[in-house]
This record gives structure tokens, C-alpha cells and sequence, in this order.
């Protein structure tokens, strides 16, 4: 039976850390199936996205399977600039809390068509 992990994200503006309300959040999958959508509130949070992740015990010995689910964040808001983090590692009975600092598109009007992509390497476990 997996354990489950979670994720918890806070999306907010400049570095004052102004929540964002309706930020447009998903999380899918490794093989792109989608596992969860949800809207920020008004301090800028989600409920927390309840991901399937490895057994811990798996993972006790070398050799074995990574003690985390590797899955991918988007996040987009009309005026500011997209979001995209790949590989963000969900482990078991923990909370992954994930910072969105969203940049006002004014302040980079060059930019209004792309994403900023953040990659997360796998731990050296």
C-alpha cells in the first residue's frame, strides 16, 4: 500500500510576500496525468494536494527505489508570469511547501508569452 504525501503551496507578489488570490495551481504526474487543480485563497494558499508517494521502508536500503514522488507544479495568474517547477519531490507523511514568488508581467513586458521554469535535482540520498 503507498504512503502519501503532500503538497502545500503559497503564491504571493514581490518580495513584501503580498498573497495572490486565484492563482491557477495543477500538479500532474510524471506521466503527465493530472493529479490535482485548485485556486489560491486569499492569503495565497491551497488546500493541501494529496500525492502517492513510495513506502519509506523501500527506501531504507541501497539500490532501491528514490524515497520520493517526483511530480510537476504549474502555476498561472493574468498579469504575471507563469510558473513551471519540474521534478518537485513529494515524500511520505510530509509536507512540501512551495514558495511562488509571481512577477508582475508590467515589470517584464518581454516576457509576457513565456514561463519561468525551475527544475529540482534529485536528492543525493
Amino acid at each position: 500500500m503507498p504512503s502519501v504525501g503532500y503538497i502545500q503551496v503559497h503564491a504571493y507578489s514581490s518580495y513584501a510576500q503580498l498573497p495572490l488570490k486565484d492563482v491557477a495551481i495543477s500538479v500532474t504526474a510524471g506521466d503527465g496525468t493530472v493529479l490535482a487543480m485548485r485556486l489560491t485563497d486569499r492569503s495565497g494558499r491551497i488546500t493541501p494536494v494529496e500525492v502517492p508517494v513510495p513506502e519509506l521502508a523501500e527506501s531504507l536500503s541501497p539500490g532501491n527505489a528514490a524515497p520520493f514522488t517526483p511530480v510537476m507544479l504549474y502555476a498561472r495568474l493574468d498579469g504575471y508570469e507563469q510558473i513551471q517547477i519540474d521534478n518537485l519531490q513529494v515524500f511520505a507523511d510530509t509536507v512540501t511547501v512551495q514558495d511562488l514568488e509571481m512577477i508582475p508581467l508590467s515589470e517584464l513586458p518581454s516576457l509576457w508569452s513565456k514561463s519561468e521554469t525551475f527544475l529540482t535535482p534529485p536528492q543525493n540520498l
